[in-house]
């Protein structure tokens, strides 16, 4: 049994079921979490019979490594191998005081968004706490990330909203402050808008911050790209947006990727503009990335800084965010993880 992605009531449930008092349970856990110690063998605070015991039935094992490719500008993809043959992509985007790492939820996903590779997969399955979690310890221990200090962001494989009882028992890992104590305020959920699980976000005491996938600024247009939007259009979603703002009082990111002929026009700007006037938001636009077998290409450069000219003129913040890692199919919208099941 892997131990990784248990909390801390579980860890003391777990040792003592095997007689021990609740306290090694507590020890446990800060080993793994804040100490980030994976070889229960070498957790010297506890008692060495205890250490074999818990040897000989659990472990402590962070998803592998399988492949690393590095961009030109640094960023770093990671190829991560689980225990059932799955495979998932995390990526690492380093900026001057602002590190980022992108994880995943799930591997593949079921929304079918048409410019994106992950959705090309299909679903496979849910991600576990564990699995999660290990995401991030293990670019911390591989060396490209510090300990706290760095944002993390649910925009890999996968909708995470579609898997929220464990994107949500992670963020509490992440951010325990008995553990690994990251800040909830540097934790981004990303969601193409499943509108009830973005209602059930609203409520939770301490929640992560929020991303929408928007992408278009009518249902026409984005029912053809996003066929989440045929369950739940866009008026509804932006008022979720509404109450979500209104309960955390933060800003909703909205992520908007710009496709050539699709959804970047003159009127594209003008009903965007409308659509988010009196929400607390922030708009980010994004080039779309090329991807093989998809018929869909960037806006030229001019389109993109008129667009972007044209929200901020209607008092909305817009900015352009720029493409990292596309160079080893890193960049928004490119997560395949290939034959995930090896």
């Amino acid at each position: 049994m892997n131990l990784l992605g248990l909390s801390l009531d579980e860890f003391e449930g777990m040792v003592e079921s095997l007689g021990e008092k609740a306290f090694r349970g507590r020890q446990l856990y800060v080993q793994v979490y804040r100490r980030k110690q994976f070889d229960i063998g070498q957790m010297t605070d506890l008692a060495k019979d205890f250490r074999e015991r818990l040897s000989g039935e659990f472990e402590i094992r962070l998803p592998d490594i399988e492949e690393k490719k590095v961009s030109a500008d640094g960023t770093i993809k990671y190829l991560f191998r689980l225990r059932d043959g799955e495979a998932v992509e995390s990526v690492y985007i380093p900026e001057e005081g602002r590190d980022t790492l992108c994880i995943s939820s799930q591997s593949g996903c079921r929304v079918g968004c048409r410019f994106c590779m992950t959705a090309q997969m299909g679903f496979h399955r849910n991600l576990d706490s564990g699995e999660i979690t290990g995401q991030v310890l293990a670019v911390i221990r591989d060396g490209a990330l510090r300990e706290k200090g760095f944002n993390i962001v649910f925009m890999g494989m996968g909708e995470p909203l579609h898997n929220y009882d464990n994107v949500m028992k992670a963020f509490r890992l992440l951010t325990d402050s008995g553990g690994m104590d990251l800040s909830y305020r540097k934790i981004t959920v990303s969601t193409s808008g499943v509108v009830p699980l973005i209602r059930k976000l609203a409520e939770e005491e301490q929640p992560p911050s929020l991303a929408v996938s928007l992408n278009a600024a009518d249902d026409e247009t984005r029912n053809r790209i996003m066929p989440i939007n045929r369950e739940w259009n866009i008026r509804e979603l932006l008022e979720a947006c509404r109450v979500y703002s209104r309960e955390d009082r933060r800003r909703v990111t909205i992520e908007y990727v710009l496709l050539d002929g699709v959804n970047d026009s003159d009127g594209d700007a003008t009903r965007l503009g409308k659509l988010l006037r009196g929400i607390p938001v922030k708009v980010n636009l994004i080039a779309y990335n090329a991807n093989p077998g998809l018929p869909f290409q960037a806006p030229a450069t001019g389109r993109i800084l008129r667009f972007q000219e044209m929200l901020v003129n209607r008092g909305l913040s817009a900015f352009i965010r720029a493409s990292r890692g596309s160079d080893v199919a890193a960049a928004c919208g490119q997560l395949a993880a290939g034959d995930s099941r090896g």
